[in-house]
């Protein structure tokens, strides 16, 4: 379904004899349930179908058999790319100003709001009711969450935050990101992001795999805890929570004494950032959580350099940085830290539709059970953006994110891979239907 055909008004509808998806730790489910949806998307009643009485006039839909889930969300996003091996030519500093250049032409702004319309329509139908993107070019997004938001486009609910942070040529700068010289610079540049109307900021703390040009480049430190600060403050002035790519644990150390709230991607964790996870007094809330995106760290390293496209130093550097991301998301689960669900989509191999992967790596990789996976992309990404009253789960009064599935999740994650019908805000997309990249997919299921 393409968002320039929503419709506008919602018609109330009932989800008749379903099995509920609670979304909960243990993997409970619900049997022989209804789930009614009112005229202004929300839910409005959820009783066992023998005691429910579905109000005259509404749509009955009967699913019997089948397993409604609360909606994916994906906390880790990128919609100017959808998951085809990255020109390591275009990572370059050279490559990145040309691009920077190209993208904001008339051309090239057209470009990129078909690309992010593409990934969100990708996302939506493979299941994701609430995005969060964390570096964009420019404020296309924030354009387009406003349009979904007002119900002139179907998409998910979106978190944009506009362009990235970065230090002078650091990571995804100067195509996605604003350079910061100092604190000055890091001040007027998180302010002219929230006067775009961003809703989350995202900030570089180290470099990166995907542009690096030096061995060690990537997880290598480049924003100063000064000038880190400075953009938390003002981001924590206005309610925005911060998120900041940190690949190494003195990258994590910084972001996390500097008061962000979520880490990105992560690293090997030692009891000083675990006790800055479990209690940060510089963050919006007192503590800050880990998104590790495994489908970007053990993606780019399961294949030779000939299949993925990246350069020899790209290649190095990406062995210890998914390695202490694998390492860390190990040791956020075993002790109680917050870890939310992010794919890093557009990145090479991580597809705008294939967030259930970042679950199966979960499971298969960081000691998570399948229903655990779940619960983190839906109820614990819920209360890291601080939405878990508005969505997150099936309950009364809540937004209408559903899923219907054939299975149940929590026994089998790849039933995410083909939902029978997306419900976005009370909004159904039927016969949701994604273009997917066979070759890709092949691949992946094959080495990881």
């Amino acid at each position: 379904m393409a968002l320039r055909k929503r419709k506008t008004v919602i018609e109330p509808f009932a989800l008749e004899h379903t099995n509920i998806v609670t979304g909960d730790e243990d993997g409970r489910t619900l049997d022989d349930m209804t789930i009614v949806i009112d005229e202004n998307g929300r839910i409005s009643q959820v009783m066992p179908s023998k005691q429910i009485g579905v109000p005259q006039g509404y749509h009955r839909i009967d699913a019997s058999g089948k397993f409604v889930a609360p909606g994916l969300i994906n906390l880790h996003v990128h919609l100017f790319s959808d998951g085809r091996p990255i020109d390591p030519k275009q990572a370059t500093p050279k490559g990145q100003a040309l691009l920077s250049k190209l993208v904001r032409t008339p051309a090239g702004r057209a470009y990129i709001r078909t690309k992010a319309m593409s990934g969100i329509d990708a996302l939506l139908n493979s299941g994701v009711t609430t995005i969060r993107t964390v570096g964009d070019v420019g404020y296309t997004v924030v354009g387009l969450r406003d349009k979904i938001a007002a119900g002139k486009m179907l998409g998910p609910r979106v978190f944009s935050s506009g362009p990235m942070l970065a230090a002078p040529g650091g990571h995804g700068a100067p195509l996605v990101a604003l350079e910061c010289d100092d604190e000055a610079a890091a001040r007027t540049n998180v302010e002219a992001n929230i006067d775009h109307g961003v809703n989350a900021i995202k900030i570089a703390a180290t470099g990166g795999i995907t542009d690096s040009q030096v061995p060690g480049e990537a997880g290598s430190p480049q924003m100063d805890v000064e000038s880190m600060r400075t953009i938390c403050d003002a981001a924590h002035a206005c309610g925005i929570l911060v998120a900041a790519h940190a690949q190494s644990p003195e990258g994590v150390r910084n972001a996390l004494t500097a008061g962000v709230d979520t880490i990105e991607h992560g690293s090997a964790l030692d009891d000083e950032l675990l006790d800055l996870f479990r209690e940060n007094p510089n963050s919006l809330n007192g503590y800050s959580s880990l998104i590790p995106t495994l489908s970007a760290g053990l993606s780019i390293n399961a294949f030779p350099r000939e299949v993925t496209g990246i350069t020899e130093v790209q290649y190095e550097n990406s062995k210890p940085v998914s390695e202490g991301m694998l390492a860390g998301a190990r040791q956020a689960h075993m002790n109680g830290i917050r870890v939310g669900v992010g794919t890093d989509t557009g990145m090479t191999f991580v597809t705008q539709y294939a967030t259930w992967r970042e679950l199966y790596l979960l499971s298969h990789y960081a000691g998570f059970t399948a229903a655990q996976a779940f619960h983190a992309a839906t109820q614990v990404n819920a209360e890291i953006l601080g939405i878990e009253q508005e969505t997150g789960s099936i309950e009364v009064g809540k937004a209408a994110d559903l899923l219907v599935l054939d299975a149940d999740p929590a026994l089998d994650l790849r039933t995410l891979t083909a939902p029978k019908l997306v419900v976005a805000a009370g909004r159904p997309v039927w016969r949701p239907k994604v273009k997917r990249y066979d070759d890709i997919d092949t691949m992946l299921d094959e080495r990881l």
